[in-house]
């Protein structure tokens, strides 16, 4: 028996989960996706690419729960609605034209980590596991009934893109696994209990300004959640604005001659960031207007 299933999907995971429903004989009948966004740094793979490559009617909607968006989807019949990194909630009215149920991928081992980018935010808070979850769609974000799991680990170096790489197959391996049991009506529902878990916001550029006041590991974690392609955790000398590209953790015990101020400082003919507890972080790459640039364009930048 074939399915069909109108598919919202965007990003990295919503390429691969769209290409695994495919491989697994899936009738895609409709795929909504996002325009791309000029302002954005598109550094993933187009979900409307891989939907036109295969021929799948696609529309992509202004508006996430319109009038013209639920006629679309009803006149596509679906058996499942699914989500993969789409970036709207759905309407309750919208998910119960799906006759087997509507279910959405999540970058985050739930119910921690509900709500926008949650791998950015499971780095910042010095996690060492996350993960993917396929759960029911409900009418709050996050919280329907788990179908499954798969965790992957942060390494204690791990940026955001190489977390989110993982996170990216784990979705992969989730759908895949538990696809035939949900086509079947034979999937478990796991509880989500909300009360055990969190909810995080999303983010802005403006939310990876560095306080050199706090522990060396905080900024860190700050650093790797936060690296380009994301917009970066910044510094402001002199009202210049400074990207720490790529870092890494000082050795534990304080720079040797200290008493220098907090902030980026060039020690030994290496770049510092002195922090609030005494430690430091090595700066391998730091960026000024989107281009990298070297100790000594730092010094004549610092002191121009």
């Amino acid at each position: 028996m074939t399915f069909r299933a109108v598919v919202f999907a965007y990003h990295q995971v919503g390429v691969r989960c769209l290409q695994v429903l495919l491989a697994r004989g899936v009738e895609v009948a409709l795929v909504v996706t996002h325009h791309d966004n000029p302002a954005e740094n598109i550094w993933f793979d187009s979900v409307a690419a891989l939907a036109a490559e295969h021929r799948l009617p696609t529309i992509m909607p202004t508006e996430a729960n319109s009038s013209e968006l639920s006629a679309a989807v009803r006149a596509a019949n679906p058996d499942f609605i699914f989500s993969f990194y789409y970036r709207h909630m759905l309407s309750p009215e919208l998910l119960a034209l799906a006759r087997h149920g509507a279910f959405n991928m999540h970058g985050s081992l739930l119910p921690k980590y509900r709500g926008r980018v949650p791998v950015n935010w499971a780095i910042l808070h010095g996690e060492t596991e996350t993960g993917a979850t396929l759960h029911e769609m409900t009418a709050k974000p996050d919280a329907g009934a788990i179908v499954a799991q798969t965790a992957v680990p942060i390494l204690p170096d791990d940026t955001a893109t190489q977390v989110f790489d993982k996170v990216t197959v784990a979705a992969e391996q989730t759908l895949w696994n538990s696809l035939p049991a949900l086509l079947s009506g034979k999937a478990p529902r796991l509880p989500n209990i909300l009360a055990n878990g969190s909810y995080f916001g999303g983010r802005k550029p403006e939310d990876g300004r560095i306080n050199w006041r706090q522990p060396a590991q905080t900024i860190y974690n700050l650093i790797r959640a936060v690296a380009p392609p994301y917009p970066g955790a910044f510094t402001e000398i002199e009202g210049k604005r400074l990207v720490i590209a790529r870092a890494r953790l000082a050795p534990s015990e304080p720079l040797s001659g200290a008493n220098l101020p907090l902030g980026l400082q060039i020690v030994d003919n290496t770049l510092f960031g002195l922090c609030g507890d005494g430690r430091a972080i090595a700066i391998h790459e730091l960026q000024h207007e989107g281009r990298l640039i070297s100790l000594a364009e730092f010094a004549q930048l610092t002191h121009t």
